[in-house]
């Protein structure tokens, strides 16, 4: 794997490095190794899919509260999305601030956000199907939220003909200025 920083602090962009040959190619999506060599510390205790029907889905901006934080690799295993990651942690030099890259098969790209992170997506095609490796178990008391749209923020979306978007998403606060 190739990792490229991110301008949020401890984020990163993985890339897979496929060996190809005439039968097609093999890459190493997750290793301990690798990401320790990166001072990433991560151990998967769930995997998670998201299969999402249209294009214009927009899922997010999710993380879990202390002490159930989560790291995330999250990867798009077919068709294509925008992934979107809010540093919210508040003594971080990049709290508030947002990156976005988008995730498809083809360009082999993940993204890894670190605790204290919330994530979100909107899928660019129908059939976009997203897979994330997590290192914590989901604890539903622990899961919060941020507006996708909140001004404060002011994250930039790609634009969408129409937008899914669930009302639990649609309830989740703004933050203060």
């Amino acid at each position: 794997m190739r990792f490229s920083p991110t301008p949020l602090e401890g984020a990163w962009v993985l890339e897979l490095e496929p060996l190809a040959d005439d039968r097609g190619w093999f890459s190493r999506t997750f290793c301990l190794e690798e990401l320790a060599r990166h001072g990433i510390e991560m151990s998967v205790v769930q995997a998670n899919t998201s299969f999402n029907a249209r294009a214009g889905t927009l899922r997010g901006m999710h993380y879990q509260a202390d002490p159930h934080g989560e790291q995330k690799i999250i990867r798009c295993t077919r068709g294509a999305i925008h992934d979107v990651i809010v540093d919210v942690r508040p003594q971080s030099p990049t709290y508030r601030r947002w990156f976005g890259a988008e995730l498809t098969p083809d360009n082999g790209r993940m993204l890894y956000a670190p605790e204290g992170f919330a994530h979100g997506f909107q899928t660019l095609e129908d059939a976009s199907e997203v897979s994330y490796l997590m290192s914590r178990t989901y604890v539903p008391d622990a899961a919060r939220g941020l507006r996708w749209d909140d001004p404060v923020l002011a994250i930039e979306w790609p634009p969408a003909a129409e937008r899914t978007i669930s009302e639990r998403d649609l309830g989740h606060p703004a933050l203060e200025a």
